[in-house]
């Protein structure tokens, strides 16, 4: 099977193939319709790019120079592999008269290097340290579409969305956090067609890989996760701490929750209106609770006065929010286990759980992936999910085998909708 993340199979030829893609890019950029051979991949990244409003004239934004970026850079968690970074493809660019480049998760280059006249070339379209080249904004492009989907992929010649860029092909793999799995950015390699072959992709993965191992090796306090969380799909959260584990009961799953989303604390008061409207718990026992919790977690990590966790906290449904916030839907669907403590009526709770909901939700339905929203529609939480089965049909092609039984599911719970509605009694 052809590898989508590929942008030339073996035995096509190089010019052919970027003509081809010029009058794709033409008749997109024209009539918003994509004709082939553009590869799916790219298709989607350039309809993201046309929805986020960027024009394929337009050219990067430095948004962080001098000190500023000096800073950022400096405190950024892959300043601690660029040594590796180097070791690994300084060399390769150098001869093969490419570029190296590093973003952040929000699709920043941080870093630029490589064979000189190269980086002269990139210069004009200001491919340089500090600029942003995210999909939103500059369309489809390697390391800002790694990160937009949370994958390593292939760009070659006019597949990028942005025509000054056309000339060029380039590589990125995302980077990870391998202690939270948070996604940190991308390394890139930018250069000629020579770079249209698979194994320059396979290059910036293993390099990515190897950056992830080194960071693993890291046990500096910036990198250690001191609790994680997993409250996603459980009625009863599952805590890390001190590298055991411990299922908690569902008070101290929600207590847990809301001090993860509140990590400048919150008072007594704060904690009883977040978790009970209704003002059934009083202030006793809930003072008995994080007692409780405070035996369960240890006397260092949770403070009072107000009531704060010491420490960072790993939750999976923050996560979540995370790579949504990046772009990066599918990341975001791997680390998705269900809704955030489903039977909990704490009002702060729900109200997370619905936004994080709604978000996933509507990412899935704008992306259009109909494996995405097959995964979110056959699951448990999904399966009475009428706009996701209808985002799911339209996603789906004409004639596709999987359209009939979508269609049949949609049908019956547009069915199921208007039964229910019809039995509802009339309103006085």
């Amino acid at each position: 099977m052809t590898d989508p993340w590929i942008a030339l199979t073996s035995g096509t030829d190089p010019q052919d193939r970027a003509r081809a893609l010029r009058g794709a890019h033409e008749t997109f950029t024209a009539a918003g319709t994509v004709p082939r051979p553009v590869r799916p991949v790219v298709a989607e990244s350039w309809q993201r790019s046309a929805r986020a409003r960027v024009s394929p004239d337009g050219s990067a934004q430095v948004e962080l120079a001098d000190d500023d970026l000096g800073s950022y850079r400096a405190e950024h968690p892959l300043a601690l592999v660029m040594p590796l970074f180097r070791e690994l493809m300084s060399t390769f660019a150098t001869d093969g008269e490419h570029l190296l480049a590093v973003c952040d998760a929000q699709g920043r280059l941080l870093w630029v290097e490589g064979h000189s006249a190269t980086r002269s070339r990139a210069d004009d379209m200001n491919f340089v340290p500090g600029a942003r080249w995210s999909e939103t904004a500059m369309g489809t492009n390697a390391p800002g579409t790694a990160v937009a989907v949370d994958r390593a992929v292939q760009v070659f010649a006019s597949e990028h969305f942005a025509r000054q860029v056309q000339p060029w092909t380039c590589a990125a793999a995302p980077v990870h956090d391998p202690h939270t799995g948070r996604l940190l950015g991308a390394i890139d390699i930018t250069g000629g067609d020579r770079l249209a072959h698979p194994h320059s992709l396979a290059f910036v993965q293993a390099v990515a890989r190897a950056a992830e191992a080194q960071l693993a090796l890291d046990k500096s306090p910036v990198n250690r996760t001191a609790i994680e969380l997993h409250a996603l799909g459980r009625d009863e959260a599952l805590l890390v701490a001190g590298g055991r584990k411990h299922r908690l009961s569902r008070r101290h799953s929600e207590l847990l929750v809301l001090l993860a989303c509140h990590p400048e604390g919150l008072t007594g008061d704060q904690l009883l209106l977040h978790l009970y409207a209704d003002e059934s718990m009083s202030p006793v026992t809930l003072r008995a609770e994080l007692s409780r919790l405070r035996g369960l977690l240890g006397p260092d990590l949770l403070a009072s006065r107000p009531y704060r966790l010491t420490e960072p906290v790993e939750a999976d449904f923050q996560l979540v929010e995370r790579r949504l916030a990046t772009g990066a839907v599918s990341g975001a669907m791997r680390a998705y286990d269900g809704p955030l403590l489903p039977l909990s009526q704490a009002p702060a709770v729900a109200m997370v759980r619905d936004r994080i909901d709604r978000a996933l939700r509507a990412a899935l339905a704008d992306r259009g992936d109909p494996q995405l929203l097959a995964d979110w529609a056959h699951s448990p939480w999904g399966a009475e999910d009428v706009d996701i089965w209808r985002a799911l049909a339209r996603a789906l092609p004409q004639g596709a085998p999987e359209r009939a039984p979508v269609q049949d599911r949609l049908n019956a719970l547009d069915s199921e909708q208007s039964a229910a509605t019809w039995l509802q009694p009339p309103r006085n």
